[in-house]
């Protein structure tokens, strides 16, 4: 009986802590990562409202469109990683298209090298796998 208890015991809180770490699959939706870029390009840029209507609007609908091509990729099981990454990155080639179109060449150049880098998610840093950067040099 005992056995049973802490058995039961230990499944309850090993799922607590499962559920607690959310599995890091919330992906934003089309809407919010459009307004992450929306913010960082407001703060940057001051752009004409109407000019980032046509930016909302496009990337909104480009970011759509990504999220059904990945489901649609992922249907069928997970694909060859060169296939998925060869969809994807036609996606941000579109994204770039629809800014330099709205943005001066140099607006765009330092979307390009300062502001877009900043958005990308960063990794934890530490850990002592190969190349865990965990140590000083």
């Amino acid at each position: 009986m005992k056995k049973i208890v802490a058995l039961t015991t230990a499944f309850f809180a090993l799922t607590a802590v499962a559920f607690a770490q959310g599995g890091g699959m919330n992906r934003m939706t089309p809407e919010e990562r459009a307004a992450r870029i929306h913010q960082k390009l407001d703060s940057a840029f001051k752009l004409p409202a109407a000019d980032m209507a046509k930016i909302d609007t496009a990337i909104t609908a480009l970011y759509k469109a990504q999220d059904a091509k990945r489901q649609e990729l992922m249907a069928g099981g997970m694909p060859d990683r060169e296939t998925f990454m060869a969809e994807m990155k036609k996606f941000t080639d579109a994204q770039d298209e629809i800014l330099k179109a709205m943005l001066t060449k140099e607006q765009f150049d330092i979307w390009k090298e300062k502001i877009q880098p900043s958005m990308r998610p960063q990794r934890p840093q530490g850990g002592g796998g190969p190349g865990g950067g965990g140590g000083r040099r």
